[in-house]
């Protein structure tokens, strides 16, 4: 090759300042600008790589790669995309970006007084609290309870007894029941087995509205 191919279109003169006059200066991510010069040199000796190797496969001068291992000029999307693509790894592992926070929510399941669990889903005050509860079998005899509020039941799993007023339901997955809990109401499992239900439930005149599809 002659020397006016050795270097690359996108290669800069070792003589250019790292840092623009109108880039900002250092911030709250330098200590994770800091690390990425360590980071790409292991990286190369993991993978048992020369200067030279590095630059024939990425199009990056070997001046430059030396001076981005050695922290004398700061990465920048296009030189760090080809890196990444050279090394099989994703962008964040080489800029080492900070971890996502877990997104696990902790819930804390309560039994129910009449026999079983149930975990609150809604996390802040409202009109509508959602529930999920677990129901265990509470007999025949119904116990019929009524209250202020508008109840709606989703069954996820295991088969459910409804009594409610003069109506005596099984209701299995997928299936809803809606209704004022002022009328009276009970529901245990249906089989003996314990039946998982979502609930919704609100405030007198509040009722819940499902659609299986949009309009």
């Amino acid at each position: 090759m002659n020397s006016s191919s050795d270097t690359p279109p996108d290669a800069e003169p070792d003589t250019e300042p790292d840092t623009a006059p109108d880039e900002p200066g250092p911030g709250p991510y330098q200590a994770v600008l800091d690390q990425v010069a360590p980071r790409l040199r292991r990286l190369r000796a993991a993978r048992g790589l020369t200067l030279a190797a590095l630059s024939e496969e990425t199009g990056i001068s070997k001046s430059t790669l030396s001076r981005l291992e050695s922290g004398g000029r700061r990465p920048s999307l296009e030189l760090l995309l080809p890196l990444a693509g050279a090394y099989g790894v994703p962008l964040d592992d080489l800029v080492g970006a900070p971890e996502v926070g877990d997104p696990r929510v902790r819930l804390t399941p309560h039994p129910l007084p009449s026999g079983g669990t149930f975990v609150p889903l809604t996390r802040t005050p409202g009109p509508l609290q959602a529930y999920k509860m677990i129901i265990t079998d509470r007999g025949s005899e119904p116990d019929h309870r009524t209250h202020e509020g508008y109840e709606w039941l989703y069954v996820l799993n295991g088969r459910l007894r409804l009594v409610l007023a003069e109506h005596d339901l099984v209701l299995g997955p997928g299936e809803v029941a809606e209704f004022d809990t002022r009328l009276p109401h009970w529901f245990t499992s249906a089989d003996g087995r314990p039946v998982e239900i979502l609930s919704l439930f609100g405030r007198q005149g509040e009722r819940m509205h499902v659609r299986a599809k949009p309009r």
